[in-house]
Parts: structure tokens; sequence; C-alpha cells
């Protein structure tokens, strides 16, 4: 149906916002990303996810650390950079402005 893949299209388009938002509030390793992206309702799978944060890595927004688990491999850790902070303060003001744009246009 048209509308499901409009709608997949619209998730795809905010999942860096979404991401880096989940990170402003605390290190996570992909698993607790997909976790809480899921529990906000944004679908997401892992072959979407890791190359997403591989970009946003390299372009020195997020870094990351190594960390024992007790349950098996070792985890990578991602937090934001500063310069993922500015980043995501950029994005919020877009998305505000996009938000504002779209409203008074439904309206």
């Amino acid at each position: 149906m048209e509308v499901e893949n409009a709608k997949a299209q619209m998730r795809k388009g905010i999942l860096e916002l979404c991401i880096l938002s989940v990170l402003s509030k605390g290190d996570a390793y992909a698993n607790d990303l997909i976790t809480k992206l899921k529990e906000a309702k944004m679908i997401v799978v892992e072959g979407t996810l890791y190359p997403l944060l591989t970009r946003q890595k390299n372009l020195g927004l997020l870094s990351y650390r190594w960390e024992e688990s007790p349950q098996g491999p070792p985890r990578k850790y991602y937090s934001l950079t500063d310069k993922g902070r500015t980043y995501l303060n950029e994005l919020h003001r877009s998305w505000d402005e996009l938000v504002e744009t779209v409203n008074t246009l439904r309206n």
C-alpha cells in the first residue's frame, strides 16, 4: 500500500535524529538503541542501524568503547561527541521548523 511506503520513508528520514536523541540521554549499545526505538514505536532493524551508526561515527558525531558483557562477547557502547551534541541541537531546530511548517499547511 502506498501509505505504508510513505510512512516507512518518513521514519527512515528521521531515524538519525531519533538515534542521536536516544544517545543524548546516555551511552548505549546497538540492542539498547533498537529496544528504545521500538518502545517508542520507531521500527528499525539491525541492517539499517549499523550502517547509520558507522556513518555517524565516521562523521565524528559518535564515539564508542568496548565493554565486557557477563552474557557473551564484549559490547560496543556508543556515545555522543561534542560535535554530535551540536549537530543534534541543529537537527532539533530543523525538526521544530519542519513541524511548524507542516502544521501550518495542515490547518
